[in-house]
């Protein structure tokens, strides 16, 4: 049996979001633009909004996410292919030019904080250049612990899970998953120190 789209975006298989012939995809697909319609208005609009302006910030965040906890802070300009599919923690922080790219589920934990330039992408493409012309992608989510600092320009590719007490040097580029108690550095990123466990700190 074939599978549908929907299928395909949360199993990771190579799909396209045009060109179908089944009704349910073709459903599917329209469903998908109007997500991501939205998420690029209200993505405007927080960019547009008054820094100063913090209640309608904090309005907008909150319509953007799928699920945003205490004390969201980001700086503008933010971007997000959907937003409706990141869910976020408590006491999050984000310098400026904070990209999602959540055409499936990106999940952040509780105090996480992003330097400026970072990229979260659950997407990417396949190598043949071919399969690239006929817009095939794939989609795999990422998950972000609690306590991770994610220093300036990193970009986490898709897939990648980070566990909790991580720091991410600034520029590094994550192409797999990071344990708990890490600091990671380098492309692609690799674990250069471990530090001790949050209740060690506290």
């Amino acid at each position: 049996m074939t599978m549908s789209l929907k299928s395909k975006m949360e199993s990771g298989k190579v799909y396209r979001e045009s060109g179908f012939t089944d009704p349910i995809d073709i459903n599917y697909a329209k469903e998908l633009e109007k997500q991501r319609q939205l998420g690029k208005h209200l993505a405007f609009k927080f960019n547009q909004t008054d820094p100063n302006d913090e209640l309608t910030r904090q309005s907008l965040m909150k319509q953007l996410f799928h699920q945003v906890g205490k004390r969201p802070f980001i700086e503008g300009p933010l971007y997000t292919s959907y937003g409706c599919n990141t869910t976020i923690g408590d006491d999050f922080y984000a310098n400026f030019n904070l990209t999602i790219v959540d055409d499936i589920s990106v999940t952040i934990g509780n105090h996480v904080m992003c330097g400026p330039n970072v990229l979260i992408s659950v997407t990417g493409h396949p190598l043949e250049g071919p399969r690239r012309r006929n817009g095939e992608q794939f989609s795999k989510a990422v998950c972000i612990g609690n306590d991770v600092w994610i220093g300036g320009n990193v970009v986490i590719l898709p897939g990648v899970s980070i566990g909790n007490n991580v720091v991410i040097g600034a520029g590094s580029v994550i192409t797999h998953n990071i344990p708990d108690n890490s600091v990671v550095v380098g492309t692609p990123g690799r674990v250069v120190k471990k530090v001790p466990p949050i209740n060690e700190q506290l």
